[in-house]
């Protein structure tokens, strides 16, 4: 009896082992499988846009494919304007300059005659624009020079904790592009290393890009003035000089790359014909390659320019995106949503 009773409870005890692995099995199934398969693009609707930027970053990373491109080289660029957050009615940074000549203007009297100023006080901000690049470049000086890079760090922090779009009142860090946001997060899970390079300037970026993008300040390139190293009271600062360093911009962006990466880039992303030489670059090079242009189509979310924008143009990257087959993304077809 006690042995017929102890091989009983064996053969229960089997039975419910066997129950309990194959509920486990179904819930690995039922849960897990899912999740492995969910889509790493939710905000871009399904489409060859959206297709190709999958197809391109599995066949660099699959083990064993003649495309297979190893971590250290799969570098991904953005520029930043226009094709990770916003640059309409104006760029970030010039909304930025705007607010810094109002409050730097009681230590100039001489800018309520003097342009751009004048026209930038009296609340013009096509002021900005009118005297061309010359006088964009002047006003960016006289507000973006003479701190230390510290203290200018702490301006832009403070400033872009608080500066609000004037259409949607959304804080400017809100007006990111979700779908982008993605695409830097799938690209990063598959191995990439994400840059932005943009005609920005470099220590406006910085101080916010690792919060809003995950991008650190040492993955950031962009436009810069000099700076020079001085001793203030005993303690070593670098302080900001009103003279124009480096232009990461057109044809600069490739040239701003190999100084800063030292490695060509295998996919680039762009919003207009400043990034277009980025995008040749990249494409130039050997082995597996993805170029993507975002145009903006889509009145209704954000804002419709391309061929004939006076400071975002899309022209000649339209056209070669078109000769060469680069992905070019319709905002207003290819995104389910526009901002986070």
């Amino acid at each position: 009896m006690n042995q017929a009773h102890t091989v009983g409870n064996s053969e229960r005890s089997i039975m419910k082992l066997r129950t309990f692995a194959s509920v486990a099995v179904l819930f690995v199934f039922t849960f897990a499988l899912p999740a492995l398969a969910a889509d790493p693009l939710p905000s871009w609707n399904d489409g060859p846009a959206k297709q190709s930027i999958i197809n391109f970053v599995e066949k660099v990373t699959k083990p064993g494919s003649s495309d297979f491109v190893p971590v250290p080289e799969r570098i991904a660029t953005f520029d930043n304007d226009g094709t990770l957050w916003c640059e309409k009615p104006l760029p970030v940074q010039l909304f930025f300059v705007l607010d810094r000549v109002k409050a730097l203007a009681p230590q100039h009297p001489e800018w309520q005659t003097k342009e751009p100023f004048a026209s930038i006080l009296k609340g013009d901000p096509k002021g900005l624009m009118a005297g061309g690049e010359r006088g964009l470049m002047e006003v960016i000086m006289a507000t973006h020079a003479g701190n230390t890079t510290e203290e200018f760090e702490q301006i832009v922090k403070d400033w872009i904790a608080t500066a609000k779009h004037p259409k949607t009142g959304k804080l400017y860090t809100e007006m990111v592009y979700q779908p982008m946001l993605e695409v830097l997060a799938y690209l990063r899970a598959n191995g990439f290393k994400t840059f932005i390079v943009s005609g920005g300037g470099i220590e406006f970026m910085r101080p916010w890009t690792e919060k809003v993008y995950g991008i650190p300040p040492e993955q950031v390139i962009g436009s810069s003035v000099k700076t020079k190293f001085e001793l203030r009271d005993g303690k070593p600062v670098l302080v900001r000089l009103p003279e124009a360093n480096f232009n990461d911009d057109k044809g600069g962006k490739p040239v701003g790359i190999n100084q800063h990466i030292g490695r060509r880039p295998i996919a680039a992303f762009g919003n207009s014909d400043g990034d277009l030489q980025m995008l040749q670059w990249t494409a130039a090079g050997p082995g597996a390659r993805f170029c993507l242009y975002l145009h903006h189509d889509d009145a209704g979310r954000e804002y419709v320019y391309d061929r004939k924008d006076a400071l975002a143009r899309l022209n000649q990257g339209l056209d070669e995106a078109a000769a060469k087959g680069w992905t070019v993304v319709s905002m207003k077809d290819d995104w389910k949503q526009v901002f986070k």
